[in-house]
């Protein structure tokens, strides 16, 4: 086992290490097909050992908490990542398993493009067993995933700053089955994502990272 992260590391790369050079060379990771933590970070390696980009970002669906806003087509910035399936009861190892990260910090972009922020969850399940749900609410998360924090972990690794782009296709604690509800908006919330990753890119030309 590692030992657990140290969040000075994400905020260094936040602000006092921000290259100031507009940012020429974005790579987007898209989860499909292959979705999870182990994909997405064998993805995100390869990706950024090839191409050495200036920034990440990862666009894609989630979970939302109707006790936190969200409601079905949110599209949020996430403000930090953790893990909430990664159960490790021993010291010290109880916060490596949890993993808490730090996302790139990017006020101008999310008050040009009134965006929400909250913090992301990210486990390999889309269903929620009580264990997950407890952890969720202790990582006091707003949106869920299968796959930010194991980008946040190895863009941390490589020292990439990493923004995330997710759209709320299902009400975590709502009535409905989770499958059947992302199911259903499946469509309309990628339209939306789709639309909002496409003002982001746009606001992102020709600026540093210290501009966002």
């Amino acid at each position: 086992m590692a030992p657990p992260h140290n969040d000075k590391d994400a905020a260094e790369v936040n602000e006092e290490s921000a290259p100031k050079h507009p940012i020429s060379n974005i790579l987007f990771i898209i989860g499909v097909d292959s979705v999870g933590t182990v994909p997405a970070s064998l993805v995100t390696y390869a990706s950024l050992q090839a191409l050495q980009p200036d920034l990440i970002i990862n666009a894609g669906t989630s979970g939302g908490f109707k006790e936190k806003g969200a409601c079905i087509g949110d599209v949020y910035l996430a403000s930090d990542v953790a893990f909430h399936d990664r159960r490790i009861p021993i010291p010290v190892f109880d916060l490596y398993g949890v993993g808490s990260r730090q996302a790139f910090s990017t006020p101008s972009l999310a008050k040009e493009l009134n965006l929400k922020v909250g913090k992301l969850s990210t486990g390999d399940s889309l269903d929620m067993i009580p264990q997950d749900e407890a952890a969720m609410l202790a990582n006091e998360a707003t949106v869920k995933d299968m796959e930010g924090a194991a980008i946040a972990y190895v863009a941390d690794l490589l020292k990439v700053p990493v923004i995330f782009l997710k759209a709320v296709t299902d009400i975590v604690d709502g009535d409905k089955p989770t499958a059947e509800e992302f199911l259903q908006n499946l469509a309309a919330v990628t339209l939306a994502l789709d639309q909002a990753a496409t003002q982001v890119v746009n606001f992102i030309n020709g600026k540093s990272l210290s501009e966002l």
